[in-house]
């Protein structure tokens, strides 16, 4: 089994960067195999909006300009068995490199319906507002009606702030082991 983890936080350390090594820690721990895309590496452009507002994603359901590495992320969701949805809070919402992605992924994948690259497929959610722990639950909302759109089956929901890092990070952790063990065992 290959779990996805995708994490839209720009940094190399801190809080989110945390939550991805929890959950690869439990997805391992589980004898699954993981693979972290950390999106900020890809320098992905944000949705053209081609044509009359729906260029070849709609009809062909991939990018006119997955060049920038955007096609390549795609097809690893496809082949995933689950994925990991990790995002700092910006604004009460994801972040910009995730918004990026998922809104061209949407454009590619949400017309396919129950033939989508995610539909049908666990995930975990993962939302890490840093200062002031502002903005949570609305990133994720966010993330749940993404999930919604391309038919995924949203397996949890963890927040974690600085305050509650520690026993976070630990459920994390746990969230993902217990995922790949429902997966398995369905």
């Amino acid at each position: 089994m290959k779990v996805i983890i995708v994490s839209g936080s720009p940094k190399s350390e801190g809080l989110s960067c945390s939550c991805v090594e929890a959950a690869r820690t439990g997805v391992l721990e589980a004898g699954a195999e993981c693979e972290v895309i950390k999106l900020h590496n890809y320098k992905l452009s944000r949705c053209a909006v081609c044509d009359d507002g729906w260029g070849i994603c709609q009809k062909e359901h991939k990018c006119a300009f997955g060049i920038d590495g955007f096609s390549a992320i795609q097809d690893k969701l496809s082949g995933a068995e689950a994925l990991v949805l990790v995002s700092p809070v910006y604004w009460g919402d994801i972040t910009e490199d995730m918004k990026a992605f998922f809104d061209r992924y949407r454009r590619c994948e949400a017309t396919l319906a129950e033939k989508g690259g995610i539909a049908g497929k666990s995930v975990l959610i993962i939302a890490a507002p840093g200062g002031s722990g502002n903005g949570l639950i609305s990133c994720l909302e966010q993330m749940d009606r993404l999930c919604s759109h391309l038919r995924a089956k949203v397996f949890d929901f963890v927040g974690v702030n600085r305050r509650n890092r520690e026993y976070k990070l630990e459920a994390i952790t746990r969230a993902a082991f217990a995922m790949v063990k429902y997966i398995s065992s369905t």
